[in-house]
C-alpha cells in the first residue's frame, strides 16, 4: 500500500473541501489514487447529508449575478469559514445564484421560494452531493432579486456581505456608477429603509415609544427643568441614601453629578421619571428632546438621509449625492445580505477539533 502523506491529504482537502480525516480515509481506501479518492468522497453520499441536517451552518458566502436590468444575490451557508473559502463550494454558490436569476422565482430576505428553487435544475441533488463531498452541512438559505432601469451589485469581504440596488428614472454609465457607490454605502452603513416614506406609522410609533423609554431610563440626559423636578421629589421624599443625598446636595448643579451617584440612585431617578411618563410626553422641552433623537435615528436607518460615505464635505446626504448625478434618479429597491445574520453560531476551536480527530 502506498504511504499516505500529509501533502496528499492537504491536496485532496483543497480539491474537495472534505474533512481531514475523511480525506485520509479515502486515500487509504484507494491506495493513494487521488481521482479515486474524490469518487469515494462523492459516493459517501446522501446518508452523510441527512446526518448533518441538525448541525449549525452559519458561515458561508454570498454571490451575485446580473442579466440585463435584473440582479440576484444568494446566501449559501457552511459550517466553517474554511469551507466557505473552498473553490468547490464557491462554484456551487455561483450555480445557486445563477439558477435563481434564470428562474421566475423572486425569493426574499426570509428564505421565501427556497424549496421551489431547490426543485429546479436538479439543485437539491447537487446540494446533497456537495454536502457529502465537502463533509459539512451546506444550506441554501435565501436569495432575492431586483429589477429597474438600472441595477448594480456589490460584494464585500470576499462574500460576507452581498448587496443589490435598483433605480428608476435614469440609466447608463453615470447611473450605474452612482448605484455602485450606493451599493457600497448600503454594505457599509446597513440602512433598514430607502427613505422615511417606507416606515409605517406603526413602526414610527414604536421607535418613538422606545426613544421615550430610553430617555426616561437615563436621567442624566433629561432636560434641566425635568431633572430639577426629579431632584425635588427625591429631596422631599428622602429617597436617596445618606451618601447619595450628600452628593446631590453638594453637586446638584455639577455637570459631572452622575459620575458620583450610585447605581441605586440613578435607578431611583429613572423609576420616578417613568412613573410620570404621561406628564413628560406632553412637555414641550421633553418632546423636543425626543423628536431630536428620533430624527437622528432616522438619519442612521434611512439610506437617503445617511451621510454619503464619499462626501467630500462630510455632510452631503445620499439623496443630495444622487441629485448631482440625475434629478430623476430614484432608488426603488435594495437588498443587503450579511452571512449568518440572525443565526446561531457555534464556537469554533480548530486546534481542539484537530486534536480530537487525531486521537480518534
Amino acid at each position: 500500500m502506498a504511504a499516505i502523506t500529509a501533502a496528499m491529504v492537504k491536496e485532496l482537502r483543497e480539491m474537495t473541501g472534505a474533512g481531514m480525516m475523511d480525506c485520509k480515509k479515502a486515500l487509504s481506501e484507494t491506495d493513494g489514487d487521488m481521482d479515486a479518492a474524490v469518487d469515494v468522497l462523492k459516493k459517501s453520499g446522501a446518508a452523510k447529508a441527512v446526518k448533518k441536517q441538525s448541525r449549525i451552518a452559519a458561515e458561508g458566502i454570498t454571490r451575485v449575478a446580473v442579466d440585463g436590468k435584473t440582479a440576484c444575490v444568494a446566501e449559501v451557508n457552511s459550517e466553517t469559514d474554511f469551507v466557505a473559502k473552498n473553490e468547490t463550494f464557491q462554484e456551487f454558490v455561483q450555480f445557486v445564484v445563477d439558477s435563481a436569476l434564470k428562474s421566475d422565482l423572486q425569493g426574499g430576505a426570509n428564505g421565501e421560494d427556497i424549496e421551489a428553487l431547490l426543485g429546479l435544475n436538479g439543485l437539491n441533488d447537487v446540494l446533497v452531493e456537495k454536502t457529502a463531498t465537502i463533509g459539512e452541512k451546506l444550506s441554501v438559505r435565501r436569495f432575492a432579486k431586483v429589477t429597474g432601469d438600472e441595477v448594480a451589485t456589490y460584494i464585500h469581504g470576499g462574500g460576507k456581505i452581498g448587496v443589490l440596488v435598483a433605480c428608476e428614472g435614469a440609466s447608463g454609465d453615470a447611473a450605474k456608477e452612482a448605484l455602485t457607490n450606493v451599493a457600497m454605502q448600503i454594505a457599509a452603513m446597513s440602512p433598514q429603509y430607502i427613505s422615511r416614506a417606507e416606515i409605517s406609522d406603526e413602526e414610527l410609533a414604536k421607535i418613538k415609544d422606545i426613544t421615550i423609554e430610553s430617555a426616561l431610563n437615563d436621567a442624566s440626559t433629561l432636560p434641566k427643568p425635568i431633572l430639577n423636578a426629579l431632584f425635588g421629589k427625591v429631596e422631599a421624599g428622602n429617597l436617596f441614601s445618606a451618601e447619595d443625598a450628600a452628593v446631590l446636595a453638594e453637586k446638584k448643579n455639577d455637570k459631572y453629578l452622575f459620575n458620583f451617584l450610585s447605581e441605586e440612585a440613578k435607578a431611583k431617578l429613572a423609576e420616578l421619571a417613568l412613573a410620570d411618563k404621561a406628564t413628560y410626553v406632553t412637555d414641550k422641552i421633553f418632546t423636543g428632546l425626543v423628536e431630536g433623537r428620533i430624527s437622528k435615528q432616522l438619519k442612521e436607518i434611512c439610506l437617503m438621509d445617511q451621510v454619503y460615505v464619499k462626501a467630500e464635505d462630510g455632510k452631503q446626504s445620499v439623496a443630495q449625492y444622487l441629485t448631482t448625478v440625475s434629478k430623476d434618479l430614484k432608488v426603488t429597491k435594495m437588498v443587503r445580505f450579511e452571512v449568518g445574520e440572525g443565526m446561531e453560531k457555534k464556537n469554533e476551536d480548530f486546534a481542539a477539533e484537530v486534536a480530537a480527530q487525531m486521537n480518534a
